[in-house]
């Protein structure tokens, strides 16, 4: 259990249950029947299993099909790898489980704020050969950079080209983008790990290789954590306007200090900024914060232990010095003014301390 005195601003890594999903967990171990199992409680398991696929096309407003997965990976997997169009454009402010999913596939150029341009992605789409399908992010993972997934959509449908959109970060937050085919974590927003969904608005866009899942998917489904990832989504979402103020604050607390934020001219979603500490190393950072009772992070969870320099700031142009002092600050619907007031003291007095020496 976390420690209720530390302050907890890593909601872009993960968030905690909630009390709903923690519920409906519950309730969904107490049908432990096979889902596939053609008995009456196989049946009865089924139907709880179809009642949460309807609940939550209808919480996210999505009229298309929905395939039940283990996690956003393997959603990701799964559109990568068994999807019909011929070639692949992947922007390079991707996820980490994106750029290593999507071997082979060509770069989309972006700005010096990762974003993906409908100019740009016009241009190459142009050229391609074959049907094509681009992945870009809703929202960036460290950055917390909002695509023009309306714009680029457009472009796509206008080339014949099939749009994927992770939207990990974003749904439960955010509406869905019209997008072809949609990524789902469940644990972003208040489900439990181990849980998520790849969206479709068409199942012929990809190839049958499994048994459950209408046979878009192998494996029994985890039912107690489908239903309470969709009590998760289906909970209120009246925090929202609070992140924005909060994340504002911060904003210009950090700027006032001497610190940066990272593409701060940029579209951004209230929940998630990075900052640079002029002459602090990221890593030197986190241990101060952590010591002093702040859970951040440095980029993504799935790669800031490696110590390597972010490949989104890479991407986007930011000096290679500057990335390295660079950290993610994320909010959630429990975090507080007084929390981010905290953080903002500890930020004056690790940065102050690192100037004075």
């Amino acid at each position: 259990m976390t420690d209720q005195k530390r302050i907890y601003l890593d909601y872009a890594a993960t968030t905690p249950l909630l009390d709903v999903a923690r519920k409906a967990t519950l309730e969904g171990f107490e049908q432990w029947a096979n889902p596939s199992s053609p008995h009456a409680d196989g049946r009865s398991a089924q139907s709880m299993l179809e009642n949460a696929r309807n609940r939550f096309k209808s919480a996210l407003d999505w009229d298309g099909d929905v395939v039940f997965t283990s996690g956003a990976s393997e959603a990701v997997n799964i559109a990568l790898n068994h999807s019909k169009p011929d070639n692949q454009y992947v922007s390079p402010v991707e996820h980490d489980v994106v750029l290593r999913s999507a071997t082979g596939a060509k770069q989309l150029p972006v700005d010096m704020n990762g974003m993906v341009t409908p100019m740009n992605l016009n241009h190459v789409l142009k050229s391609a050969e074959g049907r094509a399908l681009v992945v870009v992010q809703s929202v960036n993972n460290e950055t917390g950079v909002m695509q023009d997934l309306a714009a680029l959509g457009k472009v796509c449908r206008d080339r014949g080209a099939v749009l994927l959109a992770d939207c990990a970060q974003s749904a439960g937050k955010m509406p869905l983008p019209d997008a072809d085919m949609i990524v789902i974590a469940g644990h972003k927003f208040g489900g439990p790990p181990g849980v998520g969904a790849l969206l479709v608005k068409d199942l012929k866009l990809l190839n049958p290789t499994g048994g459950q899942e209408q046979g878009y998917r192998s494996g029994t489904e985890n039912l107690p954590y489908i239903m309470a990832m969709t009590a998760a989504l289906e909970a209120p979402k009246t925090w929202a306007g609070r992140a924005t103020e909060l994340r504002q604050h911060l904003d210009d607390a950090i700027k006032k200090e001497g610190g940066a934020v990272v593409a701060e001219n940029a579209p951004r979603i209230a929940t998630i900024a990075s900052y640079h500490m002029p002459g602090v190393a990221a890593n030197t950072q986190l241990i101060r914060f952590d010591m002093a009772g702040f859970s951040v992070s440095a980029g993504s969870a799935c790669s800031s232990g490696t110590l390597k320099t972010s490949h989104v700031l890479q991407a986007m142009g930011v000096e290679e010095s500057i990335s390295k002092e660079v950290i993610r600050v994320s909010i959630g619907r429990d975090t507080s003014r007084s929390q981010i007031y905290a953080f903002v003291e500890q930020w004056k007095s690790i940065f102050n301390q690192a100037r004075r020496a």
